[in-house]
Order: structure tokens, then sequence, then C-alpha cells
């Protein structure tokens, strides 16, 4: 059994890491929030220390490792731009390190946790979950073992609908979030260049604060991606059913369904990091580039 630390406890998707320690046989120890709205701990670890301050949690880190307790995991759900500190802070406590999408805003901060990775004899993984998804296997495999030199065309749309809370909190704030195409978009842009090759050019159309979209070009593949979360850009039929999220990728005319087993695979990228076969700060390089072009590119 492998002890865990999780810091930001209260976000959105916090519960799937605390599930995900729990399916996998380990435990969790203490978490940290400065939010103390975390009563779902109880549906898992209700054992757990919380604290929400970090100093304090910090102390009663030390305190436990000197008493004897292994810190072997900590996992962040952090803002997007306290990620990378987070980070450090796993690592220099002698822990690897498992951390939510997207691992940090800007390429060059993998190279400098690449050197402390290094230095501290620790891993840094991150949740690339989609790369698990039997769909998007299938979809690689068949990729795979087509023709070398075939450029597909692929539409990607994803429409998750986020009400005026969204402008007010760090997920608004480019500069904390990085922007729709970090927050939203990084799994399929991550999906997309690990299926179809590194991307080779980025064009962007539209770049408001609820909406983005463009053309990306892989070695294989040409795609057409639009991103927004303004609910007046669902589609008719979307409205009609009272759904908040449009979802679809279309390959040569052919829609790939994915949405279903999409909140399981928290369990299966901690299954796969536990037996060494998870995902790092090098597998996580090119989709962070994607979407830092996106950010930098003026229109």
């Amino acid at each position: 059994m492998k002890n865990f630390l999780l810091i930001g406890a209260a976000g959105y998707i916090a519960p799937r890491h605390m599930k995900a320690i729990k399916e996998t046989g380990n435990n969790l120890i203490a978490a940290y929030d400065p939010y103390d709205g975390v009563g779902v701990i109880d549906s898992y670890f209700p054992q757990a220390h919380f604290f929400t301050e970090f100093e304090r949690f910090d102390r009663h880190i030390e305190k436990i490792k000197r008493a004897g307790t292994k810190i072997d995991y900590v996992s962040i759900c952090s803002p997007n731009y306290l990620h990378d500190s987070h980070i450090r802070y796993g690592l220099r406590i002698g822990a690897d390190v498992i951390c939510e999408k997207p691992i940090v805003l800007n390429p060059w901060n993998i190279d400098a946790l690449i050197d402390l990775e290094n230095e501290y004899k620790n891993k840094v993984h991150t949740i690339l979950q989609l790369r698990h998804h039997e769909a998007i296997l299938e979809l690689k495999d068949k990729i795979e073992k087509g023709p070398a030199d075939k450029v597909y065309d692929i539409d990607l749309t994803y429409i998750t609908s986020r009400g005026n809370w969204y402008y007010t909190s760090w997920k608004g704030n480019e500069e904390k979030s990085g922007g729709i195409a970090s927050n939203i978009g990084v799994h399929f842009f991550d999906m997309l260049q690990w299926i179809f090759g590194p991307m080779e050019e980025s064009i962007v159309d539209i770049k408001t604060k609820d909406t983005n979209s463009g053309t990306l070009r892989f070695k294989q593949a040409k795609v057409n991606w639009y991103l927004s979360i303004n609910d007046e850009n669902l589609p008719k039929t979307a409205k009609d059913q009272g759904l908040p999220t449009f979802r679809t990728l279309s390959i040569e005319g052919k829609d790939i369904e994915f949405s279903k087993g999409f909140t399981d695979l928290h369990t299966v990228s901690y299954q796969k990091i536990l037996t060494g076969e998870g995902y790092g700060l090098a597998d996580a390089r090119n989709s962070i580039e994607i979407v830092s072009k996106i950010r930098n590119i003026n229109i």
C-alpha cells in the first residue's frame, strides 16, 4: 500500500483522484485546499488529515516523515498556474508526483522539472487519460496499420457550458488557467498528436474569452477544431435535449464515439503509473507546446 498526499482537494476533478487512490488499494494520508468544502473526502478517506493553510500542511508532513511515515506520491489537482510549484514541492519531500492536466502552462517549465527529477531522483507523472480509452486505442492501431503517407481530415468540436462564475474564478484568467485551449482542449490535442504525429502548423481563426477555433496540421492529419464554453454555441440538438455539453470527433466524416467511460480513466491512469507504465513530463511536452502556441498567437 502506497501513501498519498492530495493538493487541491476541493476542485471538480479531485474526487476522481480520491477514487483512483482508493480503487488501486492505496491510502490518502493528508489533503490540502484553501477552501474547506471537502466533505467528499468522507466517501473515500474519512481518516485523512485536512488543512486549509499550506504552512500547517507542510509542518504536518514534515512531522510524520520524521516519525517514519513514507510519502510515496503527491497528487496535484490545484489550479493550473500552481501545478509547477506544487510539483516542485512533491519532489522536494522525496515523493513521486501525479499531476492533473495541463501539467504546466509552458514548455520551458517542463525542462526545469526534468532537471529537478534528475536531482531528486523522483518521477513526475501526468494524467493523459484519453490514451487509455478503448476507442482511442483502436483508432491509434488503425492509423498505425494504415498508409504512412495519408493525411486525414478531422473535425473536433467541444462545447461545455460555463456560467458567469467562470470569469471570476482563476479559470477565466488566461494567465492562471492558460486559456480555453489549455483548460478544456489539452487532452484532445494530446490525443491527436499521439496518434497523428507532431504538430507542423497552427492557425487560430477565433480567439475570444469564451471561444477558440482554428486549424492544426500534424504529420498525418489536418484538424479543424472548435472549443467553447458559451452555451449559445451549442447545436440545436443539444439545446433541445437540455444538454450542457456537446462533444464530437469525426475522421474522414466518420464519428468516433469516446464519451462513454471517460470518467473512469483516472483509475486506469493510476494503475498504469503504479506499475511503471504511466506518462511523464516528456510525454506531455507536445500538447503543452500546442496550447502554448495557441495562447500566444495574436489575431
